[in-house]
């Protein structure tokens, strides 16, 4: 049996009345009004935003003529470069805050209490000084073997000096060069050492009293490479 036209009637009225109704609230609501006073005391509207008002604030209104938002002016191009500015300057400082509170979290991880502190910076800083005691001891072999060397020098007063033997001190005084160099920077080495996990340990002090994590400001340099194998 096919269905009377009459039952579908209504409701297909009544569905057709809903879609309309959406649709002309869709197009309302789709449709902007922007509305300003310009700086003659004019009032403008447009269905786009309005030249004469670029500089001025103006409202986008509903259909109604209730406002939707308000459209703030626009800016010039110096002022887009200003605020672009402290933008990156604010992501910059953000950037820094969260760096902050993840150093501080790794130090109270990594360091629950002094001693623990203590020990890494006493096996930090052993690190380089096992370097210097051995670049010292390098220092004494080469003052030992030059002096065979000038004593042989001294064979030859008055004459040339072997070519051969001239190299060898040369090489000598290079390497005794160098060597001096090596033990000047291991020593200002331990000395960066020991002002880091100083300044680390002040800040350590403050954590463990209840500081959050990031409030302190900037975080000392990074402790060397030898500080997470001395640490382990």
């Amino acid at each position: 049996m096919v269905p009377s036209p009459r039952l579908f009637f209504p409701r297909f009225t009544r569905w057709s009345a809903a879609l309309l109704l959406a649709c002309t609230a869709g197009a309302s609501m789709a449709t902007p009004i922007y509305s300003c006073v310009d700086a003659s005391g004019r009032r403008l509207t447009s269905d786009r935003p309005i030249p004469e008002c670029s500089t001025r604030e103006q409202r986008l209104l509903n259909s109604d003529g209730s406002v939707r938002r308000v459209v703030p002016p626009t800016m010039t191009a110096e002022e887009q470069a200003e605020a672009e500015a402290r933008e990156r300057r604010a992501a910059i400082e953000r950037a820094a805050r969260q760096d902050a509170i993840r150093r501080d979290r790794n130090l109270l991880s990594r360091f629950p209490d002094e001693a623990t502190h203590r020990r890494a910076r006493e096996a930090a800083l052993d690190d380089v000084d096992k370097g210097v005691r051995f670049s010292e001891n390098r220092l004494k072999e080469l003052e030992r073997e030059r002096k065979p060397l000038l004593d042989e020098v001294e064979f030859y007063a008055g004459r040339q000096v072997p070519l051969k033997l001239r190299q060898q001190l040369d090489a000598n005084e290079a390497a005794t060069t160098a060597q001096r160099s090596l033990v000047q920077n291991q020593k200002d080495e331990l000395l960066r050492i020991d002002r880091i996990y100083e300044e680390e340990l002040a800040r350590l002090k403050r954590l463990w009293a209840g500081a959050p994590p990031g409030s302190l400001g900037t975080l000392p340099t990074a402790t060397p490479a030898v500080r997470k194998d001395a640490s382990r």
